[in-house]
């Protein structure tokens, strides 16, 4: 019992770590529980440091898992995205409704989709450096053990890890504040709901990108589309072949690792149910830079039940607190 209660609480911090390094809550609790069942195995009278003994253990499990999830990905169908860590708007005094243990978890000192998504491009060996040091401060000796290189090399692995992310355009690190993420998603459904190009465009920056992970599973584009005009249409052509089949789109606020986001709910008459995150990334002028749908549904167990039916051709948002 001893044993339990001493694992357990580091379990969320090691679920942290983890889920930052694979991108995937799902992974992320495969290895932490193997973390645990090596913590029962071990020699205990060994271990001088407790969560720093574990959080090499974790380090080490996530380093097989990039390198295996390397070869997967490259069979991949389309677009591979992250996990999504997705929970409803804070609606009383409470903070909204009670937050999946996991999930609160991975959630401490929220990571950003957009540099999950970055971070994709990293080595595997670069990804651990970066997450361990730049995110959870462990010493470089610590992680030159842990892959088995020198403080130099793992130096320059982080070091490498860091320019590989400002090398983008700024998106993954720019974080709007609540209320100017607010004000831009709530323009961008009001300008979807409308039909409105021009409105549509206004809030799209010139060279957004919008990406959809269906895994093979549901029908996506095989690359992303780039250009501010060919996603607003795309965006609207969604909503017009709703209408056109008699279908319901409800579209709802929600918060995607911590930053605003929307929950899709699509029926048709014709072909089954769709429901999706969409989470999005924003330039320093405040325009949505870039669009990620995850329709993959082994991605979405986490997602919040549905509400109530949406209108018949019509795109409907859900109330937001004030």
């Amino acid at each position: 019992m001893e044993l339990t209660s001493e694992f357990e609480q580091h379990r969320p911090y090691l679920m942290a770590v983890a889920y930052r390094m694979l991108g995937s809550r799902t992974e992320a609790e495969d290895v932490v529980q193997e973390a645990w069942l090596r913590y029962q195995a071990a020699d205990r009278d060994g271990i001088q440091e407790l969560r720093g003994w574990l959080t090499t253990v974790t380090g080490r499990l996530c380093l097989d898992t990039l390198r295996s999830a390397r070869v997967r990905r490259e069979a991949y169908v389309g677009p591979w995205l992250p996990e999504p860590i997705v929970s409803r708007l804070p609606t009383g005094p409470e903070q909204g409704e009670a937050v999946d243990p996991a999930d609160r978890a991975v959630r401490r000192d929220e990571v950003s989709y957009a540099l999950l998504v970055v971070m994709e491009r990293l080595t595997p060996e670069q990804r651990v450096a970066f997450v361990l040091h730049d995110v959870f401060a462990v010493p470089f000796p610590e992680i030159a053990s842990l892959l088995g290189s020198t403080d130099v090399a793992v130096r320059q692995l982080a070091s490498r890890a860091r320019r590989v992310v400002a090398a983008e355009d700024g998106s993954a690190r720019h974080r709007p504040d609540p209320a100017e993420q607010r004000r831009v998603v709530d323009a961008f459904v009001r300008a979807v709901e409308a039909g409105d190009l021009d409105a549509l465009l206004g809030v799209l920056a010139p060279t957004v990108t919008a990406t959809g992970d269906g895994g093979g599973v549901v029908n996506a584009g095989r690359r992303s589309i780039v250009g501010a005009e060919k996603v607003a249409r795309f965006l609207l052509g969604i909503l017009r072949r709703a209408v056109d089949e008699s279908g319901t789109l409800l579209v709802e606020p929600i918060l995607v690792n911590g930053d605003l986001g929307l929950l899709v709910d699509l029926t048709r008459p014709q072909g089954p149910a769709l429901r999706f995150s969409m989470a999005f990334a924003f330039d320093e002028s405040g325009r949505i830079a870039h669009i990620y749908d995850q329709l993959n549904p082994a991605k979405l167990t986490g997602l919040p039940p549905r509400l109530t039916p949406g209108l018949p051709a019509q795109l409907s948002s859900a109330e937001q607190p004030r």
